[in-house]
């Protein structure tokens, strides 16, 4: 019996990093996607299945205030969320946009073959920067005519 234990322990393979991310996530959760101040990625990985949705909250001078991600994937997917999370939150959007997988991959000592799960981590922040920057700048057409700012519609000739 305790053969057959050992044999599937979920544990197995996994850097004690990636278990302490999958066993005690950071930042679980949710925002309001309408919020102008939050930006939205929503990426997955088509040969895994992976998905994850990563948001930020933008404060007035461009600094990330908060961070919430939900995953649905593998233990190293969770994990690479989770500190990806903690990593981004305190920069500005021009510094975690510079994030890498490689700096992921290397906090979370992930092998070769999950590196799939770090690239969807940045490619989560990314999509949830142009997602924040794409509702800014609407928001600044808007404001800035005041034609379309008093009425809520553009002028027409």
């Amino acid at each position: 019996m305790n053969h057959l234990m050992r044999q599937f322990r979920p544990a197995a393979g996994y850097h004690q990093k990636v278990l302490d991310h999958y066993n005690k996530p950071r930042n679980v959760g949710s925002m309001d996607k309408n919020d102008a101040n939050v930006g939205t990625g929503l990426v997955g990985a088509p040969a895994c299945g992976d998905v994850m949705k990563l948001q930020i909250r933008v404060d007035d001078n461009g600094i990330i205030s908060d961070v919430k991600f939900k995953t649905f994937g593998c233990g190293s997917a969770i994990a690479s969320s989770s500190y990806l999370t903690e990593l981004v939150r305190g920069m500005s959007i021009d510094e975690a946009g510079k994030v890498k997988n490689t700096t992921i991959a290397k906090e979370l000592s992930l092998p070769p073959v999950k590196l799939h799960c770090s690239m969807l981590a940045e490619d989560a922040i990314k999509s949830a920067i142009k997602d924040y920057k794409s509702k800014r700048a609407a928001e600044t057409v808007l404001t800035s005519s005041p034609t379309i700012a008093a009425t809520g519609k553009e002028a027409t000739a």
